[in-house]
């Protein structure tokens, strides 16, 4: 890459199987681990859930620490329950910010679309804490989709979930600065990246866009070089997530715990091996056991 190109690099999404349908795992990545703060990014869909949806599909309860998550529809709907007693319906366009902290444990189930099915499509993502707010307590909030500033003009339809974007900022509270946009653009109409930030990507979550002089499709994830301001241009309709933030420095992650410390990951292993982080409220009957072999390290791109 040459001092001028704005594109660093290209991240393939990964294909993986959940049970029921496959997701495309963006970050980590061998040769790029985080965007800012962003340590892991799945992209879900889209996929057509059938009717009589079986339970297996669904995510049983699971624990986190360290971090921050948010799943974020284009469409469908998932049932989060945690064990903080939450219980909350997320839909398309909405904000459900959960902040694992010191420990908390979740399950994301299809109850409202069990029986009929329907169109499933998001993405979800893991935002690591600064070491300063890695134990704070957990804590879950819900941002209605009419709350988040956005703007239509020319074609481009944007939406900011976290942080401030192109004049506008979401009530979204983050540990750390960061940046995370919904854009949707009709063919031919174009958009910037926010400035303002170290490290910045755009994930192509569906059609065609053009960077420069080189498209890029559904399911790549460009990371944009240290203070370029590209243009991104649609090729076709399409749908893109901006998102970005500060680094802040290395992050283990083993299964679903992320932890500046290798050792406070091994005291998470042994607090869900003994029970020592409560089940969701209401959801008790079954969880994930601890993975008794250590989770693959995400491939290299082929």
């Amino acid at each position: 890459m040459s001092a001028n190109e704005p594109v660093e690099m290209v991240i393939e999404a990964r294909r993986r199987d959940l049970g029921g349908f496959e997701v495309g795992r963006v970050l980590p990545w061998t040769k790029r681990r985080m965007v800012g703060p962003f340590v892991f990014f799945d992209h879900m869909g889209p996929v057509q859930l059938a009717a009589n949806l079986p339970r297996r599909v669904d995510v049983r309860p699971h624990p986190h620490i360290g971090l921050s998550t948010i799943t974020y529809l284009f469409a469908g709907e998932i049932v989060h329950r945690d064990s903080l007693g939450v219980h909350q319906v997320i839909r398309a366009g909405e904000v459900n910010w959960m902040t694992a902290g010191r420990g908390i444990s979740h399950s994301e189930r299809f109850e409202t679309m069990r029986e009929h099915g329907g169109l499933l499509h998001g993405i979800q993502a893991w935002i690591a804490l600064p070491e300063s707010d890695e134990e704070i307590e957990p804590a879950f909030v819900h941002y209605d989709a009419d709350v988040l500033p956005c703007e239509r003009k020319a074609g481009a339809s944007t939406r900011v979930i976290a942080g401030k974007a192109f004049g506008k900022t979401s009530p979204v509270s983050t540990q750390s600065p960061l940046v995370y946009v919904h854009v949707d653009l009709q063919a031919g109409a174009s958009t910037g990246i926010p400035d303002g930030y170290s490290e910045r990507a755009a994930f192509v979550a569906a059609g065609t866009i053009r960077v420069e002089q080189q498209n890029y499709e559904a399911g790549q994830m460009v990371v944009f070089a240290r203070g370029s301001q590209p243009q991104i241009v649609a090729v076709t309709d399409a749908t893109v997530m901006l998102l970005g933030g500060e680094p802040l420095g290395t992050r283990h992650i083993w299964w679903n715990f992320v932890s500046s410390r290798l050792e406070r990951i091994e005291q998470a292993k042994a607090d869900w091996r003994a029970g020592r982080i409560p089940l969701p409220v209401g959801d008790a009957d079954e969880f994930i056991p601890l993975p008794e072999e250590p989770p693959p390290p995400p491939e290299p791109m082929s």
